[in-house]
């Protein structure tokens, strides 16, 4: 069974650490437009969104995969040639 989640990038990461991730790199009003609901628009917080996604698997698969792309992208700009060059 532990080799189950070997190829799952999700594998140990929480709901809420997802949000807060998606928060800190794109904040509230970006994420709001990346994934168009209600609790990340309008008086957005971290608990009304766990509340939100845990009742809503086609919500929570949307953020899954905003997540999965921002570390696509992380990993990408990591290895730019271009991110060793100081601004």
């Amino acid at each position: 069974m532990s080799g189950q989640q070997i190829n799952n990038p999700l594998h140990g990461i929480t709901l809420e650490m997802m949000i807060n991730e998606l928060v800190e790199h794109y904040g509230w009003g970006e994420l709001g437009i990346h994934v168009r609901i209600r609790c990340f628009n309008n008086d957005p917080s971290v608990k009304s969104s766990l509340k939100f996604l845990r009742k809503n698997p086609w919500a929570r698969s949307k953020v899954e995969n905003l997540y999965l792309d921002m570390l696509n992208e992380q990993a990408r700009d990591k290895n730019s040639p271009w991110s060793d060059i100081k601004s």
